[in-house]
């Protein structure tokens, strides 16, 4: 029997503002708990809520950026639940009216090829966030109430994923996105992106789809842990239906958590439906409008996103898909140093490899930030014109940007100290292989009895060469003049 896998995302993101949804609180992570709150978080009698301004522009510029309708009219409600770290014993969140809906965002495509298309959004809302409950092994659970009023969005698809890598994929753009947009750090390990996943199957049974009863899949703390938990679940749900055989007419959703030690999804409760919460309207706060104005408004505010940088990287500079998602990926900074560098030189690929293998490798080895790496763009620009123009070589041109690093000094000094400077004359490049040849008889001897390839000798030679001209030969030509004298060598065949 064939099976598909139905997946649809909700996630939950906390947004970076100063103060709580409702409140002057303050927001800052990993204070002592319950030192974060305020008589309205607590939900104290006669506190009453004020709509943090910010967090709603902040999800505006979210659901305009992931192509969702902007609802001109939206509103408040209570949603009511009795739960050790919801003091109020309801959310404020919206219902019927959120202030977006649709909207969509590409899958990546995967290494492998696969993945691609879009998945499309059901909404984006705001509401305030909960407490955080730490549950020990004496039996008795902790509640933190830090958290309890900070500004959260809610992203929900559309069930349109059909397997756990595309989820993953999904996820971390949808991270990398909102990174771009400036809405919130999105540290899983702080709580601050959380994701919640919905999963059945669609069984071929005799030509007819069976459909398993819907999960809902909480406790996702990494990535890998969203990747892992929808492939258990699946295997998981696929043995239940064949001992059980009930579909999603026989039974309600329910809720497991993801145990990432065991590796394996565990029951915690049936599903609540939202006749459950009795939604009502929040009486307390006005609704908000939203005119075309504040649209066109926020809209400008966007930046270009990471799908469109990555097209526009392959197209314009004629980078591979890999080089422009890594360039990417690490974030708008190294994308727009990238795109510095690249305005200075033509030398696209040079620039893309010099980025991704010397200055993200210099500044995590020293802890550091792109902003606080010295060498502006412009600087490594003029290096790395200097070495396609022959004169560095790529090996001094990493010791001069260690020197650039190090001292801060012009590239001119450092290069005038150093003695730097790229050997190009045929003849003495010839005369320093000659006397490489000369000086490892041992080598030719391998390569003419077959004990070793000529990869191997021509690597070993090329040091050679390389060390007698104080490793400022032309790598290119010496290469070349040793093609020549090894094929004379090693002789006919």
């Amino acid at each position: 029997m064939d099976y598909t896998i139905i997946i649809g995302l909700e996630v939950h993101v906390q947004l970076h503002t100063e103060s709580k949804m409702f409140s002057s609180c303050g927001t800052e992570f990993g204070l002592p708990p319950n030192t974060q709150t305020d008589p309205v978080s607590l939900g104290l009698p006669g506190t009453l809520p004020v709509m943090n301004g910010k967090a709603f522009e902040l999800a505006l510029k979210t659901a305009v950026a992931l192509n969702a309708e902007i609802t001109p009219f939206t509103k408040w409600d209570r949603k009511n639940y009795y739960y050790p770290d919801l003091p109020k014993n309801y959310q404020i969140s919206q219902y019927d009216l959120p202030f977006s809906q649709h909207g969509w965002l590409e899958i990546p495509v995967q290494k492998d090829g696969s993945g691609g298309g879009r998945c499309r959004l059901t909404r984006v809302h705001l509401e305030e966030d909960t407490g955080k409950l730490t549950h020990g092994n004496s039996g008795f659970s902790e509640v933190d109430l830090n958290r309890a009023g900070i500004p959260l969005m809610e992203i929900v698809t559309e069930p349109d994923l059909r397997n756990p890598q595309d989820a993953k994929a999904l996820l971390e753009e949808l991270r990398l996105t909102l990174r771009y947009l400036g809405v919130s750090d999105c540290e899983m390990q702080e709580g601050s992106l959380r994701c919640d996943a919905n999963v059945n199957l669609h069984i071929d049974v005799d030509g007819k789809t069976v459909a398993t009863p819907i999960v809902e899949i909480k406790n996702l703390n990494s990535f890998r842990s969203v990747e892992r938990a929808l492939a258990y679940e699946a295997e998981r749900q696929f043995r239940q239906w064949k001992e059980d055989g009930l579909t999603i007419h026989d039974a309600h959703k329910e809720t497991r958590g993801w145990s990432e030690p065991d590796g394996a999804t565990k029951p915690q409760r049936r599903k609540e439906s939202a006749a459950d919460y009795r939604y009502f309207p929040e009486p307390d706060l006005v609704p908000v409008v939203v005119d075309e104005a504040w649209i066109a408004r926020v809209r400008a505010s966007i930046g270009e996103l990471p799908a469109r940088r990555r097209q526009r990287f392959e197209t314009d500079f004629g980078l591979s898909a890999y080089d422009a998602n890594v360039l990417v990926e690490q974030g708008e900074d190294v994308a727009d140093y990238f795109d510095a560098v690249a305005k200075a030189t033509d030398e696209y690929k040079l620039a893309s490899n010099w980025i991704q293998q010397e200055v993200l490798r210099i500044i995590k080895e020293k802890k550091q930030t792109l902003a606080e790496f010295p060498v502006t763009p412009d600087v490594l620009a003029d290096l790395i014109n200097r070495v396609k123009r022959k004169e560095l070589n790529t090996n001094q041109g990493r010791e001069v940007l260690a020197a650039l690093i190090e001292t801060g000094d012009p590239v001119e000094k450092i290069i005038a100290a150093g003695g730097y400077g790229m050997v190009s004359d045929r003849d003495a490049i010839a005369a320093a292989v000659e006397a490489a040849l000369q000086a490892n008889p041992k080598a030719v001897e391998d390569l003419k009895g077959g004990k070793k390839k000529p990869e191997a000798v021509k690597g070993f030679l090329r040091g050679q060469v390389m060390k007698q001209t104080g490793g400022k030969a032309d790598p290119a030509l010496v290469g070349e003049l040793l093609d020549i004298k090894l094929t004379e060598l090693a002789g006919p065949g």
